[in-house]
């Protein structure tokens, strides 16, 4: 791809938006046909479960760890670049945030990606939580909420200035990352077989995998072209879920890739399920399932700000460049949703 021949014609900006509708597009598709979703395989795995759900959801993060380790070898990607990785990281955050978003995509019956996914093939109870996640996101980053969220993710930071590299914290080799990306592969294709998942699927499951890949190989390239510093990042929606509702709302709105990804994955899933003739209006069912869809919502706005990152934004695209917190924050999201089926969902000990 000719970035600057891109750059010359449409402008930093632009590209970066277009950057962001490709990588949400793909991402969008990818999601909907193979129905990936870190609530679903968090709920099998704590009922004992090793079904379909836990395969794709390993084959996506396994895909993403692979292909980016593999693009960083071959000199297309540099992790220590990364926002997420150049900045300080917050152990406390990433557990304080992690737990909530967990408890929150189980509420919410979805991760934030998932219900932006399920928004655009007709789901209104997504697109209710969807909503009030984003504005308790934007509320967290710099409203009311901000202090608190300051606060606890001030409480334990990492040291040195840069997020924790996990691979040089274990003594990794360069490609040790990719090795250990193939090995988590081989486990999900195993866990795949078992559960006679169709091949169609497994390529969609791995293209949300690749999807991240496309976003930090995408952003990496413009930032080395650009005059302005650009930000080297990939699919996350706890920000760019609060940015997108800002550029809406601004008088001067600024384009970059976060205003591009949200409206790239809504596309890309409509356009996936018209294809598939799945596109139907759904509501919820009654007072108590919206009543619980908007708590978990914003438990997922305020904790995926808090942990750094979602579902998504922490558990693959930060734990694809192996960020210390990220990958700390992506275990608290499977802590706080087994507990929460658990208790709530299986055997019914707290009410909502």
């Amino acid at each position: 791809m000719d970035v600057l021949g891109i750059v010359e014609s449409l402008g930093e900006a632009p590209t970066a938006a277009l950057f962001g509708l490709i990588t949400g597009m793909i991402f969008g598709i990818a999601a909907q046909r193979s129905n990936f979703c870190l609530r679903a395989a968090t709920v099998s795995f704590a009922r004992g479960q090793m079904d379909d759900r836990v395969a794709v959801w390993l084959l996506t993060f396994s895909t993403a760890v692979a292909w980016v380790q593999a693009a960083e070898l071959m000199g297309l990607m540099r992790s220590a670049d990364a926002r997420m990785m150049a900045v300080p990281g917050s152990w406390s955050g990433a557990i304080v945030g992690g737990l909530l978003f967990g408890v929150g995509m189980v509420l919410a019956r979805g991760c934030s990606g998932r219900l932006l996914v399920l928004a655009a093939t007709g789901n209104l109870r997504s697109v209710v939580s969807g909503l009030i996640f984003a504005v308790v996101a934007q509320m967290s980053l710099s409203g009311v909420l901000a202090p608190l969220r300051n606060s606890i993710a001030s409480v334990w930071i990492t040291s040195g200035g840069t997020n924790l590299d996990l691979e040089k914290a274990v003594g990794l080799p360069e490609w040790g990352g990719l090795v250990v990306g193939l090995m988590i592969a081989a486990v999900a294709l195993e866990v795949a077989r078992r559960n006679r998942i169709g091949w169609p699927r497994l390529v969609f499951a791995s293209g949300v995998g690749f999807s991240v890949a496309v976003g930090w190989v995408l952003t990496f390239s413009l930032a080395q072209i650009s005059f302005d510093p650009v930000q080297i990042e990939s699919a996350t929606f706890t920000g760019p879920s609060a940015n997108t509702l800002m550029f809406f709302l601004e008088e001067n709105p600024v384009l970059q890739f976060d205003i591009g990804l949200v409206p790239g994955v809504f596309l890309g899933a409509f356009l996936s399920a018209w294809v598939a003739g799945s596109l139907r209006f759904q509501g919820f069912e009654n007072e108590a399932n919206m009543r619980r869809a908007m708590i978990g919502a914003a438990l997922m706005g305020f904790g995926g700000m808090l942990a750094g990152g979602c579902a998504i934004g922490a558990g693959v695209t930060g734990g694809s460049i192996f960020a210390g917190t990220a990958w700390l924050a992506l275990f608290c999201m499977w802590i706080g949703a087994m507990v929460t089926d658990t208790l709530l969902d299986q055997k019914g000990l707290v009410a909502v």
